[in-house]
């Protein structure tokens, strides 16, 4: 076995680390752990929302619709994925929250990855960063 090549399923996978696969917050020699970018795949329940918004914004984020219709919030401007391909990306500062408005699963490319973004668990934000408590959100 060559412990540089991982092989799992994402929503297997997802579920042992509140959606994420791949970031700063796995372990060291894991060959997930990267400090150049995050990667979740979150599935989410009608009516999920995000704990709370996130300010200050470090990072550069892709979020991809893979099913049902996902809202993304921006100061002053919504985005609706409704559609299975329907992308947003935003920059660095750029403060944001998100609603799934049906049972939805996305997928959440964030770069770099940084430390300092976890909601604190509270049973309901499926989006923090999972072991560490240092991590993200859904973003």
């Amino acid at each position: 076995m060559d412990d540089s090549v991982y092989v799992g399923n994402a929503g297997k996978d997802a579920a042992l680390d509140r959606g994420w696969l791949l970031g700063h917050f796995k372990a060291e020699g894991d060959p997930r752990r990267s400090e150049a970018v995050e990667i979740k795949w979150g599935v989410h329940p009608r009516g999920d929302t995000r704990a709370q918004w996130v300010r200050g914004e470090e990072r550069t984020a892709l979020q991809v619709l893979i099913s049902g219709r996902f809202r993304v919030e921006f100061p002053g401007r919504s985005v609706v994925l409704e559609r299975q391909g329907d992308y947003v990306v935003w920059g660095r500062g750029v403060d944001h929250s998100w609603v799934a408005e049906e049972e939805s699963v996305v997928l959440t490319v964030r770069w770099p990855s940084v430390a300092g973004y976890a909601v604190p668990d509270s049973g309901t934000d499926s989006d923090s960063d999972a072991g560490t408590g240092t991590g993200g959100d859904a973003s």
